[in-house]
């Protein structure tokens, strides 16, 4: 019952932050008052909640993990304690901004989810209500990460007055289109990690999948990149960017079709990182970060290309044989679209203003790149090692031993002497035992373990090896591979 009392101690502070907050009358924000520590506090809490924690929690709901409830309902009344916070601070003071209207969004959005969470923990209509309940808890659940990135970046925006009057076209496609390159990567790291078996029972490729996306979103691109009057040299190379995307997204879905791989994704990437680096800019910062991007796309594309057609040979990546290689390309996407966040008029103008050059500016997109993309994976390695998935990774050991197979020792004579094989866990990590080999009723359990050979105590004499692995002479028996 004190899971229970504790989501409805959530609902109760859910309903009293959902109410309208009201602010100053202020139209304009004054960037000459300082932000106060409860800000700061606010921000960090959030950020950590939304960014981390809630995240955490999601994958130990899709794993079915027992903790999943607990770090949920923590989450949730620590969310609503920074909301209160941020309604209660000194200092620099803001109008009515889009960070407010998706507070009050999320608020109810958590409100729901708490109650739906209720509903599932009293296991009550179990036939008839609780499975139409379940899938709408789970989708919602998968939200959360979207709507906390969201709601981070309207945070930001919001504390340093950004996006406002004629930038807010400019800044919302930045944050768009990098938020597209990060959430690109995350599905990648996913699709290599976990993803196989979908893509196998579906008979699809990831390329048809990217190109596909790719297709759409140049349709859209390339109808709402000029807003009348006349066209600029920028109007023009987004524009024409949005023709490359559709027509090469068009080409890469037929060459993908039948489970296929393709090279189109990652050509497209790699020109649209050479067009990206080629961009004007008026100041010489934003030149360069526009650059690094570019840089980084077409890295990616080219790492890309190397991975399917000469690291895999054409074929998709192989259950739990992934090369630290195939983590270069999600990494970069991870990069380019962080550089091209930070990249925004307003944002180098300030820099360029605080005497921030761009390998300074670019250090930092490099270490919060890193941030990143460590939380990302670890959280699809969470989901891979936690729940249900642990206690199926255990099963498949112990179904493995059962089977009359264990695994070699890492110390004595029964190890390979030149084993470079990276895979601990493949068919050469073990042995067969007594019962494979001698059959039933040939001894002890013990005696049936040994690999060489031993002396007939009937006989006096040494029952030699039929099977030599290493194909070694007779005469190099003291090193020689695994003797059945």
């Amino acid at each position: 019952m004190s899971k229970i009392a504790l989501f409805a101690l959530t609902i109760v502070l859910c309903a009293s932050i959902a109410r309208a907050h009201e602010h100053h009358n202020i139209t304009q924000i004054d960037p000459g008052v300082p932000i106060d520590a409860i800000i700061y506090i606010h921000g960090g809490l959030q950020t950590f909640l939304w960014g981390i924690s809630f995240p955490i929690g999601m994958v130990l709901g899709l794993s079915k993990s027992k903790y999943h409830v607990t770090l949920q309902s923590f989450n949730a009344v620590a969310t609503l304690a920074a909301a209160w916070l941020g309604h209660h601070h000194g200092g620099r003071e803001y109008p009515a901004t889009v960070h407010g209207l998706m507070a009050k969004i999320i608020t109810w959005v958590l409100l729901t989810q708490v109650g739906l969470g209720i509903f599932l923990k009293l296991h009550i209509s179990e036939k008839k209500i609780r499975p139409w309940i379940i899938p709408f808890h789970s989708v919602i659940g998968k939200v959360f990460p979207i709507l906390g990135w969201t709601q981070m970046l309207f945070g930001v925006v919001t504390a340093l007055g950004y996006c406002r009057g004629g930038d807010l076209g400019q800044c919302a496609a930045h944050y768009i289109m990098g938020s597209a390159f990060i959430g690109y990567a995350a599905i990648m790291v996913i699709m290599l990690q976990v993803g196989h078996k979908w893509l196998e029972r579906t008979g699809r490729s990831q390329e048809m999948l990217d190109s596909s996306v790719i297709m759409v979103w140049g349709i859209i691109n390339t109808f709402t990149e000029h807003h009348g009057g006349p066209w600029t040299h920028k109007d023009m190379q987004h524009t024409m960017m949005g023709v490359l995307w559709w027509a090469g997204g068009m080409l890469g879905i037929f060459l993908s079709r039948n489970g296929k791989r393709s090279f189109v994704p990652a050509v497209i990437i790699i020109m649209t990182g050479w067009g990206m680096s080629a961009h004007e800019q008026a100041l010489m910062i934003s030149s360069k970060i526009h650059g690094l991007f570019g840089y980084a796309l077409i890295a990616a594309g080219t790492l890309r290309l190397v991975e399917v057609c000469f690291v895999l040979n054409d074929k998709p990546t192989p259950p739990g044989t992934v090369r630290i290689f195939q983590h270069l390309p999600p990494y970069l996407l991870t990069l380019g679209g962080t550089l091209f966040m930070s990249a925004t008029d307003e944002e180098l103008r300030n820099a360029d203003g605080m005497g921030i050059d761009h390998v300074s500016y670019a250090l930092f997109d490099f270490s919060l790149s890193f941030l990143l993309y460590l939380i990302i994976t670890f959280l699809v390695s969470l989901y891979s090692n936690s729940g249900k998935n642990a206690e199926l990774n255990k099963d498949k050991q112990v179904d493995a031993e059962e089977r009359g197979y264990s695994k070699l020792q890492q110390g004595g004579g029964s190890k390979f002497p030149n084993d470079d094989d990276d895979d601990e866990d493949g068919p050469e990590a073990y042995e067969l035992t007594e019962q494979d080999v001698l059959g039933s009723g040939s001894g002890s359990s013990d005696e049936g373990k040994k690999v060489r050979g031993e002396r007939d105590t009937q006989s006096q004499h040494h029952v030699r090896d039929e099977i030599d692995w290493m194909d070694r002479s007779e005469n190099d028996t003291r090193r020689g591979g695994v003797r059945l």
